[in-house]
């Protein structure tokens, strides 16, 4: 039953309103940092239909500041006062479905979390420019909700911008104690950690704006008067992106839908775009769900507790899910919009998508980007296998591989060199070294054959290639069956190559 407002009368409560100096300091401590914080921001333009976003970062040791500039709607002086208000929005509050924003706290949270001074100049179409400002010193000393009326003295030119503009806003940011703290202005170590600061607060915003951006009439972003250029997590033009059958997910009447994406192997792209592709938390960091809302990227890279770890094998799997703006709660999206956890209901669905998608990942990265046409082609021919003894899991050299075959087929007196040999490696295997160096820096792990010249790899080839042939095997059978060894699928065009001719060659 609900509460009946009418039977409570003052004797029966108290007013227990926060206090304004310790809980503006409290909105402080959301969780944001500088790059999350302007996205918010930004999100405020997007809503307030700008078509240009300009950001200044200035540097001036602790007078430093940064102002986010937008031609968007702006704002009347009512809507001002409203929009500086903590909590000027419910979020039971039915939106508008094109709406970036929620709790009504994202202009006040995103820039206390960043500076101490939050001064926001605003102009309707024909109005005034309005100006409002909270100062967290002076609310700490008055302890009032004083929303002051003014720019700080000295200010007001770094607001003149607006006057030029028919309509817009701008965020201007400063006593940036979170950001530059108490460091003069010739602290050449801080500057440039301010200029580096700046590169990742664009990456991010490449990342999180990419589909407004890559619409050329829809959003331009600026810093500095340099354009953001859009990174898109999917490689959707590059020729051997692979794109698994889009899935549509019903919740609660409303749908969702999945896009699976298997990226390319770095073999089948130019290095430039294999780089630029990592993004900017690298390969292994960057698989999993991307979750947007209304376009808006919410998170990059996550298997959003499904049960799936970050692997090496995994990397080139990158699933797309657009939700609308209604799901907000159901998904657990915070204040920051940088998370997102399914509902229950979801979770099946999401998770089998996770391991359809990871299982042809994991074949493509194991495969080198070759796509096997046929299904009862024969076995992929590799030097190492993978064995148990005594329950423990061990690497041995595959007996049945040509060239060892070839080896074993020397006279006898060299048996016992090869065959100690081969054991040495076996028992000797760095996996444990492997297993650390791959972990902390896996984009740094050379491929098979990574960076040497054609000659040396065909001189390996024309070996195995001369075993096949003495096995009984015809030119092209040996050939062919190269092409399906470990690790010389991507090596097609050095394979065909091959031929007694250019063995006789290499013997002469």
């Amino acid at each position: 039953m609900g509460l009946n407002t009418k039977d409570i009368s003052e004797s029966m409560y108290d007013i227990a309103a926060p206090h304004a100096s310790a809980m503006i300091e409290s909105l402080r401590a959301f969780g944001y940092n500088l790059q999350t914080a302007i996205a918010d921001l930004i999100d405020n333009s997007i809503s307030a239909g700008a078509r240009n976003v300009w950001l200044s970062f200035c540097w001036d040791g602790a007078n430093s500041h940064v102002s986010i500039r937008d031609d968007g709607n702006g704002m009347t002086e009512a809507q001002l006062i409203n929009a500086m208000r903590p909590g000027s929005q419910s979020p039971l509050e039915k939106r508008s479905p094109d709406d970036l924003g929620r709790f009504g706290l994202g202009l006040k949270t995103a820039s206390f979390s960043q500076c101490r001074r939050l001064t926001v100049a605003s102009r309707s179409e024909s109005c005034e420019v309005a100006i409002r400002r909270w100062d967290l010193d002076y609310v700490n000393q008055v302890d009032e909700w004083r929303l002051l009326r003014s720019p700080a003295e000295g200010s007001a030119q770094k607001l003149n911008d607006l006057g030029n503009m028919p309509h817009g806003t701008i965020v201007l940011w400063e006593c940036l104690d979170r950001v530059v703290g108490g460091a003069i202005t010739d602290d050449q170590k801080a500057q440039d950690d301010f200029l580096k600061t700046v590169e990742v607060v664009e990456n991010h915003l490449a990342m999180v704006f990419h589909r407004f951006l890559e619409r050329r009439d829809h959003l331009k972003i600026w810093i500095n008067q340099h354009p953001i250029e859009p990174w898109n997590p999917f490689l959707p033009n590059a020729q051997s992106t692979q794109l698994l059958p889009k899935e549509p997910l019903i919740f609660k009447g409303e749908t969702l839908m999945v896009q699976s994406y298997i990226l390319p192997h770095h073999s089948k792209i130019d290095s430039d775009s294999y780089n630029k592709a990592a993004g900017i938390n690298g390969w292994n960091a960057q698989q999993g769900f991307y979750v947007y809302r209304n376009e808006r990227l919410l998170v990059a890279g996550d298997w959003l507790s499904l049960g799936y770890r970050k692997d090496e094998h995994c990397k080139l799997a990158r699933i797309q899910v657009d939700l609308p703006n209604s799901m907000d709660s159901d998904w657990n999206i915070d204040i920051k919009k940088s998370r997102a956890r399914p509902p229950a209901s979801l979770k099946a669905d999401l998770k089998r998508i996770a391991r359809i998608t990871r299982h042809r990942a994991t074949e493509v990265y194991r495969h080198r980007g070759k796509v096997i046409a046929r299904e009862n082609v024969e076995k992929h021919i590799f030097p190492w296998d993978k064995k148990l003894r005594r329950g423990k899991v061990f690497y041995a050299v595959n007996q049945e591989h040509p060239l060892v075959q070839e080896a074993f087929n020397l006279p006898a007196n060299c048996q016992p060199v090869i065959r100690a040999l081969l054991r040495l490696l076996e028992e000797t295997v760095p996996v444990q070294q492997i297993w650390i160096d791959n972990s902390t820096e896996p984009d740094k792990q050379a491929q098979p054959f990574d960076g040497t010249p054609s000659e040396e790899v065909v001189e390996v080839m024309l070996q195995i290639y001369q075993a096949l042939r003495n096995s009984g095997m015809t030119q092209d059978q040996a050939r062919d069956r190269i092409l399906i060894m470990e690790p010389f699928q991507h090596f097609e065009i050095l394979a065909k190559t091959l031929s007694d001719q250019l063995i006789r060659g290499n013997l002469a």
